[in-house]
């Protein structure tokens, strides 16, 4: 019988029988590769053995210095299934995306042919549905876990699979972003509070080409109160549309970060510079790559056919980031708050087509500056 490795620094499919004593006794399957995952890994590991109390939520890393309020919320619930009539990409088992890897090595951008186009589309329009689905959830006291078991049961039903899953071993089929975390945040245990923001980033594979768009939410009506909170929010999801705008055929993709940045520094906050826009389609990630900051030395020049995203992270205090010891969620240094939107974009002949966009039944949306 196949399980996860409960390795933090793994998670792999094993069929391996060696089980972590502790747990046992607790009835608790904890399965491991071999004695090497099991003895490096075992500092986090031995946390969530239930203490004196016996409290059986822990933080995996006590010892680590968080920039803010936010802290991980474990034991992480186990790795959904996928059915077996859903194709896979080439990572969903081993983790590693090996044809992107090789497609890296070309640094070719993609010019999409009309039929695949049209594959890309109706990718586009189920990943947006389940955006939708897991942002029609957001309310105080619903935790991040309970919004990926939500967006994996849409993945499902649309015959997708959640591009996140096992992308270099991420664990989960979303990406939930709260408060002073940046990106990649791991969906957990933590219920969301009034008064937080929080990302969802909706990643789906269908027909052979992966999609992938996100948006910042408001959590109950403290955090639309806060005219601080609104102005990041509200800029970054303008920063994004003013970009959209300036997409056509001979733009230079270095362009956009000089948008970006300039309406940016108007609300006075700033760009995070570590994660970049990327293509998408064919591959999760490939060319062309290309921050959102300012002066940037990306290249390529856009092209009809060519299918990217555009995804500013802001922040209402320095731009700089830090990562967390799972090695995936990035946070603010300063641990004030962050914001992000994205869309997926296909280079027209006149200009530019937003294949993520919103629906008139949307969740969220803009709100007014206080």
């Amino acid at each position: 019988m196949t399980s996860v490795c409960a390795s933090p620094s793994c998670g792999k499919d094993t069929e391996s029988k060696l089980k972590c004593p502790v747990c046992l006794e607790n009835n608790v399957n904890s399965v491991f590769c071999d004695q090497t995952c099991f003895r490096t890994s075992w500092s986090h590991h031995k946390v969530i053995h239930k203490g004196d109390d016996g409290s059986e939520d822990y933080n995996p890393f006590p010892d680590f210095a968080y920039s803010g309020n936010v802290k991980p919320h474990y034991p992480l619930s186990p790795r959904r299934s996928i059915p077996k009539h859903i194709k896979l990409p080439d990572y969903a088992k081993a983790g590693k995306p090996i044809s992107e890897i090789k497609n890296d090595r070309i640094g070719k951008i993609l010019v999409y042919t009309p039929k695949n186009i049209e594959k890309i589309r109706k990718v586009a329009i189920l990943a947006r549905e389940i955006l939708d689905a897991g942002a029609a959830a957001v309310k105080p006291g619903i935790t991040t876990d309970e919004i990926d078991a939500i967006v994996h049961k849409e993945c499902l039903k649309r015959n997708c699979y959640p591009s996140t899953l096992n992308y270099y071993n991420f664990p989960k089929s979303v990406c939930t972003s709260v408060n002073e975390v940046v990106c990649h945040g791991i969906p957990d245990k933590r219920p969301l509070e009034d008064g937080d923001i929080v990302n969802i980033d909706v990643s789906i594979f269908y027909l052979g080409f992966h999609a992938d768009l996100n948006e910042t939410y408001y959590v109950g009506d403290k955090a639309k109160a806060n005219p601080d909170i609104v102005r990041l929010v509200e800029t970054t999801r303008e920063s994004l549309d003013l970009a959209i705008k300036a997409v056509k055929p001979g733009i230079a993709f270095r362009e956009l970060g000089n948008i970006i940045e300039k309406h940016a520094t108007e609300n006075g906050v700033s760009v995070v510079k570590t994660y970049c826009g990327h293509g998408t389609g064919e591959f999760f990630h490939c060319q062309p790559f290309f921050p959102h900051y300012a002066r940037n030395k990306s290249v390529g020049i856009a092209k009809p056919g060519m299918v990217f995203t555009i995804e500013p992270m802001l922040n209402l205090g320095s731009y700089k980031d830090m990562n967390w010891p799972d090695n995936w969620t990035a946070t603010t240094q300063d641990g004030k708050f962050s914001a992000q939107f994205e869309h997926m974009l296909l280079v027209t002949e006149t200009g530019v087509e937003v294949l993520s966009a919103r629906t008139e039944t949307s969740p969220g949306g803009p709100v007014d500056r206080i």
